[in-house]
């Protein structure tokens, strides 16, 4: 049996996705822009898939968004609703999904990560050869990535690990401390940060003038072309092209 691989995924419909961005985005700004973050972290994760065996899995809400989502998948991707509930439920039920089927592990990510690639996913997966959870923090108290093992994913951890307020400034902190009480180890991997607010564009910017190449080409040419980008003081340089 091979691990999972999960994206965490919506329906990029305009009003439902990336509202913390408008404004400056508008709503269908923001909707085009999850649509470019979802497809890029579906090819990144589809390649990671292919280099570490794992079953590709993208997991959507509402259940009304699966067809549509899975049309755009890459090759090798199943699509799945997601569970009713908040995100720790539906988190747990996926992996309860996984647990049910023999994977040995799971790697569960969101979509709004854009630098969260096959390298790091490949890291993690290597660390549940030596702990029971591993963690990708993010840099707002959060996390892009949990992977579970089978220590977590066995009994009724799984089904508890989860419970306790999520999309806070303290559920990484939360979650390690639940993993920590059901007697699981954990391990975090070197922080990333995910796209929540205009203000989180500032560590896009400085990725992309790094040595090393992004691999999220959607999302760059998007806020390229959109002129979304932060100005230094902080404000977003609005461009008025009625195409966005």
């Amino acid at each position: 049996m091979n691990g999972w691989l999960v994206v965490f995924a919506k329906e990029p419909a305009p009003g439902r996705v990336k509202t913390r961005l408008t404004p400056p985005f508008s709503p269908a700004q923001a909707s085009q822009f999850y649509r470019c973050l979802l497809e890029d972290a579906l090819d990144e994760s589809a390649h990671a898939a292919a280099l570490l065996k794992l079953d590709a899995v993208v997991a959507v809400d509402p259940p009304g968004g699966v067809a549509a989502i899975a049309a755009r998948a890459p090759a090798g991707f199943r699509a799945i609703s997601q569970a009713a509930g908040d995100l720790g439920r539906r988190m747990s039920a996926v992996a309860h999904q996984a647990a049910a089927a023999g994977a040995p592990f799971v790697l569960l990510r969101g979509s709004d990560s854009p630098c969260l690639e096959r390298e790091t996913l490949r890291a993690a997966a290597a660390a549940l050869s030596q702990t029971d959870v591993v963690l990708c923090p993010d840099r707002d108290g959060g996390y892009n990535l949990v992977g579970l093992a089978q220590q977590a994913l066995g009994g009724s951890a799984v089904g508890t690990l989860f419970e306790h307020p999520m999309s806070t400034p303290t559920v990484l902190r939360d979650t390690r401390a639940r993993a920590e009480k059901l007697g699981l180890r954990v391990d975090l991997l070197p922080a990333g940060f995910d796209i929540d607010r205009f203000d989180d564009l500032r560590w896009l910017a400085a990725a992309r003038a790094g040595a090393r190449p992004l691999r999220c080409r959607r999302t760059l040419g998007f806020l390229d072309e959109a002129g979304l980008w932060p100005a230094p003081d902080g404000r977003a340089q609005l461009r008025t092209d009625p195409s966005f």
